[in-house]
């Protein structure tokens, strides 16, 4: 059976990368998308926005909606606090397997849980569940026909509060009009847009940082 793609990045990671060192992790991904094969991380331009804005938000309580193999998820855990905690959502049993990995290789397991399932379910679950009370963080890199809705399912779950930031990645590429209109026109976000570029290619992207000012 031929490994899947994800397969080859884990095993590139466990081969070249520094265990327990999550930047060394993260740059032995983006030296494998870079050099041998595309893949849909975060990235590294990109990278460095999600940084700065976590860095800022200084969050507690992070979900991440779509985990693929964990870069950005091991990316935002580097960043924490001790005792922050950061749930991923990935609907992939392939990825989350890879992605679980991956993270733990890192060292940043003990605040990162990557949870199987759509976000249709994972969403409404996460304050009994879950015990979250509400979200400092989310940053949304899952389908692109699942980002207005779940946005939606995150307010009506009572799970933003005055000050949440949701970051928002390929809102150019390949764009995610009916999410922009509503984080920019409903009234209840303070939208910020970092011009980017696509992972690894040369082709514009960027991301919208949506700030929550609660419930109107």
């Amino acid at each position: 059976m031929d490994q899947s793609k994800e397969q080859r990045i884990l095993d590139f990671v466990l081969q070249n990368a520094v265990r327990g060192d999550p930047q060394n992790v993260v740059d032995t991904i983006d030296e494998y998308c870079t050099h041998k094969e595309w893949a849909m991380n975060v990235g590294d331009e990109k990278g460095l926005i999600l940084d700065k804005v976590v860095i800022e938000a200084e969050p507690s309580v992070v979900l991440e909606l779509g985990t693929y193999c964990g870069y950005s998820a091991v990316r935002i855990a580097r960043l924490l606090k001790p005792g922050a905690r950061l749930f991923t959502a990935e609907m992939n049993p392939i990825h989350a397997a890879v992605a679980k990995q991956i993270i733990e290789f890192a060292g940043v397991q003990d605040m990162v849980q990557v949870i199987e399932g759509s976000t249709a379910d994972i969403i409404p679950a996460l304050k009994e569940k879950y015990q979250v009370d509400t979200l400092d963080f989310v940053f949304v890199d899952h389908w692109k026909d699942r980002y207005l809705i779940d946005t939606k399912l995150l307010e009506e779950c009572q799970l933003l509060r005055k000050g949440s930031v949701l970051l928002a990645d390929n809102v150019v590429y390949p764009g995610i009009p009916d999410f922009l209109e509503y984080v920019r026109t409903c009234g209840r976000y303070d939208c910020t847009n970092f011009p980017s570029h696509v992972q690894y290619i040369n082709e514009e992207d960027a991301l919208e940082k949506a700030v929550f000012k609660g419930y109107l």
